[in-house]
């Protein structure tokens, strides 16, 4: 077998995969049934990026800690690498929901909050765990549903994922996510 293949089966891809088609695809029934949430609302959306990128987080650790930290092989290249695919395939999840008719919100909404959860799974695994690393999207999905009322920069910044795109707090918070989360987790690795 190839190293890609011994990798994706490793960190359990295809079964990570099988699960977010199907958490995928109950939003686009619902929404064809003609049950789903008023035109413009980012939550229904939001819930199914957060769900989708916290089973992807599931592939960030191996089934062995110790064999990963001590093989000879550059892994910070590879962890990038999953993290960058995990949330282009969250993306195009999402995204290819439009073909059955559910459009959930605009590509830059889903661009823009796929790479910012992804970005805070791969955090999630550096600081708790690859077993863990779902508690960070679920856990920020659930402040923002729920945030005390705030004004301006700082609401915009907590309810990132909500806030429609172009807003320039909630694209930096996202983008920041992003770029720590992935570099944290190339570095360091799932944490033990």
């Amino acid at each position: 077998m190839r190293w890609l293949v011994l990798y994706a089966r490793s960190r359990q891809v295809p079964a990570a995969l099988a699960v977010a088609v199907a958490v995928a695809g109950a939003p686009a029934v619902w929404a064809l049934a003609g049950d789903g949430a008023a035109p413009g609302d980012p939550r229904p959306a939001a819930l199914v990026l957060t769900v989708v990128a916290a089973v992807a987080s599931t592939g960030l650790g191996g089934q062995d800690h110790a064999l990963d930290r001590t093989a000879a092989i550059r892994w910070w290249t590879r962890r990038t690498a999953h993290v960058l695919l995990a949330g282009t395939a969250v993306c195009g999840m999402v995204l290819g929901l439009r073909v059955l008719g559910a459009n959930l919100a605009t590509t830059a909404f889903v661009v823009r909050d796929a790479a910012g959860l992804m970005g805070l799974a791969a955090l999630g695994a550096a600081v708790c765990g690859a077993a863990h690393a779902w508690t960070l999207p679920v856990g920020w999905l659930a402040l923002s549903s729920f945030s005390p009322p705030l004004t301006g920069v700082p609401l915009e910044a907590v309810t990132w994922m909500l806030q429609p795109p172009g807003t320039v707090a909630a694209t930096c918070t996202a983008l920041t996510l992003t770029v720590t989360g992935t570099i944290a987790y190339a570095v360091t690795g799932p944490r033990g």
